[in-house]
């Protein structure tokens, strides 16, 4: 005899409700996760793009630190990237010698670019960086 017909039909119901109670807080914790995740990694990937922008311009003859840092910025700042920061090796991209390795380190807090503000992450920081070698 199948057990389930024994049980009438306010009992499924309340073992449905019971069962709704438990699994929710899960699959609602599942999608928030995932939506934090993926904003991580376009985090990542804005933070590589804006380093990979600034070291074209630092490739030009007579660029500046402070274009290379405003030309990151522009790139963070369409892409809505909060406190980010520019680190820029050697700090004079014009007067580097042909054949050095000029690096672009951009950084930006999570916590300043989660979506929802919760431990997930705490207080990690996100690196994107690019090194390109002076030609001329």
């Amino acid at each position: 005899m199948n057990r389930s017909s024994s049980i009438g039909p306010s009992a499924r119901q309340g073992i449905a409700a019971v069962e709704f109670a438990v699994c929710l807080p899960v699959l609602v914790l599942v999608v928030f996760a995932s939506i934090e995740a993926c904003t991580m990694v376009f985090l990542k990937e804005s933070l590589t793009v804006a380093a990979y922008e600034g070291s074209r311009v630092a490739l030009s003859p007579n660029a500046t630190a402070e274009d290379v840092v405003a030309r990151c910025q522009e790139v963070l700042a369409e892409r809505k990237v909060q406190a980010g920061a520019v680190q820029l090796t050697p700090s004079v991209p014009a007067a580097a010698e042909p054949g050095t390795p000029i690096e672009i380190e951009v950084t930006a807090p999570c916590a300043a670019n989660a979506i929802i503000r919760v431990w997930f992450y705490g207080g990690t920081t996100v690196r994107g960086s690019s090194t390109v070698m002076k030609e001329y």
